[in-house]
């Protein structure tokens, strides 16, 4: 089998160098095992440096950002025909030594995808918040992995980290759509989907002083991840995301309308309370016009479903050589 380490870099000279030189060049299970960068726009030597070190260069210049260059690196990964990509950043946040820990579990057939886990000690298996990492960061991270593992009825501690590898099924399952991110969104889609995966447990470095390319404003990214999180629920469950939209003012439409018809019981009349019944008419409308909402996006997800078995389908006849 064929092995692809690939890194998505911007401005990483510093780094590099040492990431390409630390990952191993000999994987149980890989017959050859090829670096690959995918230059963002780097201003510095980035690109040259990978080069030098034997890693196959793409990219360019300009920065399209990450979410755009990881579906153009797994198109290049699939054309190229790899069996397994690992993603790995360039900054070393992650030891480049743990990758043979995320292919084992492909290898063995006991996987389609794997994903780093940062919350969770390798030695001790408790749950906890990596240094220097923002406090807003780490609970928005709970959050939204919380969220997942609802939809999809499974656990999962932590869907943001670019720490992964995915074999062939797991990378032609995936089609992201996001413009500012694919981690969170891959991840559901592959939940989603009944992809085996797996969580491993990795020691994480945050520097103190370094900036993050991706979360530019700790406002924005919790916008962002809001967002994030209720795309994925109405993606990814529309009936349950419309019911539990509905429920609300169906409720508070039934409580007006009783408070009404107890007033006129007890009154004989609807005066002064008449507003409150048309508020109440309106807001019963209001939740089952959305319960109605949800049952269409229900019958469109399944229609969605099947476009992407096609869209499946003609990459993997693309990509035949």
């Amino acid at each position: 089998m064929k092995l692809a380490v690939v890194t998505i870099c911007k401005d990483e000279a510093a780094t590099i160098a040492e990431l390409i030189d630390r990952v191993p060049k000999l994987i149980a299970g890989f017959s050859r095992v090829d670096i690959i960068l995918m230059n963002d726009g780097s201003s510095d030597d980035t690109a040259k440096i990978a080069k030098a070190h034997g890693a196959k260069v793409y990219g360019s210049k300009v920065s399209q950002g990450l979410a755009v260059r990881f579906r153009e690196v797994v198109g290049i990964v699939l054309r190229e025909q790899y069996d397994v990509m690992v993603n790995i950043d360039g900054d070393l946040q992650f030891a480049p030594e743990d990758i043979p820990k995320f292919v084992e579990p492909i290898v063995d057939e006991r996987a389609d995808f794997v994903a780093a886990d940062r919350f969770t000690d390798p030695e001790s298996g408790k749950q906890r918040r990596p240094k220097n990492m923002p406090a807003v960061k780490y609970y928005g991270n709970k959050l939204g992995s919380y969220i997942v593992g609802r939809l999809s009825n499974q656990s999962f501690r932590d869907v943001t980290c670019g720490f992964r590898a995915y074999n062939q099924n797991a990378l032609y399952a995936l089609n992201t759509n996001g413009k500012h991110t694919y981690t969170q969104e891959s991840f559901q889609m592959l939940a989603a989907k009944g992809m085996r995966i797996v969580t491993i447990p990795v020691i994480v470095k945050y520097f103190k002083d370094r900036k993050s390319r991706v979360v530019t404003s700790i406002p924005k990214y919790i916008a962002v991840s809001a967002v994030n999180i209720l795309r994925a629920f109405r993606d990814f469950a529309p009936l349950r995301f419309f019911i539990t939209l509905g429920m609300a003012p169906f409720t508070l439409g039934v409580a007006c309308l009783v408070f009404l018809g107890v007033h006129y019981i007890q009154a004989g009349e609807f005066t002064p309370y008449k507003f409150v019944g048309f508020t109440g008419i309106y807001l019963v409308t209001l939740g089952f016009f959305l319960w109605s909402l949800g049952l269409l996006a229900d019958m469109q997800v399944r229609v969605l479903n099947n476009q992407e078995k096609i869209y499946e389908a003609v990459r993997r006849q693309s990509n035949k050589k």
